[in-house]
This record gives C-alpha cells, sequence and structure tokens, in this order.
C-alpha cells in the first residue's frame, strides 16, 4: 500500500476502495513504514556536494548571506474522531502541518512533521527552535520565510532593503504584458455586459 500511494499519488479514500482497509489503518501504516524508512534513509541515501557556480550563484546575489528557505504546509490526514478538532486547520481541513526548510541548493536540510493543522507557522518553528536537535543557524546568516514566520534572529521575511535593483527579462514582460492584455479585455467583455 505504502509503494502504491507514493507511486500513484494516491489519496487514502482511493486505496481504502483497492485494499478494503480503513482510512484510519491505512493512514496509522503509512505513518509507521514512512518512519521506518527515514531511520535507515542515513545508511541509503548519499548526497553529492553541490556548489553554487556562475550563473546560479548570480541568482542569490540579492540573498547575501541568506543559507536557504523554510516554510510550512498542510498536509490532508485522516485521524479518529476525537481528535479532529486539534488537526482542523484554518480553512476547515483536517491536516498535519509540517514545516520544511531548503538550502541555497534546494535540498531539503530539515523536516518536521506531526503538528496539528490548528498549529501556526511560528509555533512550529518555535518548536524547532527549542528540540535537542535543532535548526542551527550560523551567526550573520539567515533563512527566508514567509509573512507567517515574524521577523528575528535568523529569519527574515523583508528583504526590501537588500534588493536595489530588479532586472525584468523579455520572458517576464512578455508574460506581464499578455496578462495585462487579457485582463483589460475581460474588463471590457463585462462592462458590455452589465
Amino acid at each position: 500500500m505504502f509503494l502504491h500511494i507514493l507511486a500513484h499519488n494516491l489519496k487514502y479514500r482511493v486505496v481504502h476502495f483497492n485494499y478494503c482497509r480503513s482510512m484510519e489503518t491505512i493512514s496509522r501504516q503509512f505513518k509507521n513504514i514512512l518512519q521506518a524508512i527515514m531511520k535507515v534513509s542515513k545508511e541509503y541515501l548519499k548526497f553529492h556536494d553541490y556548489n553554487l557556480e556562475g550563473s546560479v550563484e548570480n541568482k542569490w546575489r540579492w540573498f547575501k548571506n541568506s543559507i536557504g528557505a523554510l516554510d510550512g504546509i498542510h498536509i490532508p490526514v485522516t485521524v479518529v474522531v476525537e481528535d479532529r478538532p486539534r488537526y482542523r486547520n484554518r480553512k476547515g481541513d483536517i491536516s498535519t502541518n509540517v514545516l520544511g526548510v531548503c538550502g541555497l541548493d534546494l535540498r531539503f536540510i530539515y523536516v518536521l512533521s506531526g503538528w496539528e493543522g490548528s498549529a501556526g507557522d511560528f509555533q512550529v518553528l518555535r518548536d524547532v527552535l527549542r528540540n535537542q536537535n535543532c535548526l542551527h543557524i550560523p551567526n550573520g546568516k539567515y533563512f527566508l520565510v514567509d509573512v507567517g514566520y515574524t521577523n528575528g534572529l535568523g529569519f527574515t521575511n523583508n528583504i526590501g532593503d537588500e534588493v536595489t535593483n530588479i532586472q525584468a527579462t523579455e520572458e517576464w514582460t512578455r508574460i506581464r504584458d499578455t496578462l495585462a492584455m487579457n485582463m483589460f479585455a475581460t474588463y471590457q467583455i463585462r462592462r458590455n455586459f452589465d
């Protein structure tokens, strides 16, 4: 079931019908197998060193002293009825809040899963910083974050002071102009029908 879900990006509901197991059982077993794989992953996964060079390095010049980015994502889960209020997120869905941290090479540095969907992004980050196996942030460096996190030592969601010049590419100019023309055409059509 685990491989079937991963290989075909299936929802538990689909697997529930194919394997005649409850969605709670599928969710629990999926989590158990995933945790087991994570424990042995260090023995079987080997990453190659990655260096930022040339044009890729040029893209990161706006984020001097940045060591990566972090953000949270809500992943739908199936939980027992008693736990549903804790796992209900602000959109009303039952989910778990997962924090992911990537380095400049776009590889995951740190992942924390298992928080209830009702937990806010900053609450999850605070837990990461308090853990014994916490995320290390060198002095003078920071992670880029979105507005769900407050600015603080090692985190910033305000890069406006560091970006002094943005160059528009021809592709972006073409996309922007096309979008503007489509929006104006839609506006004219709606105005004529009203």
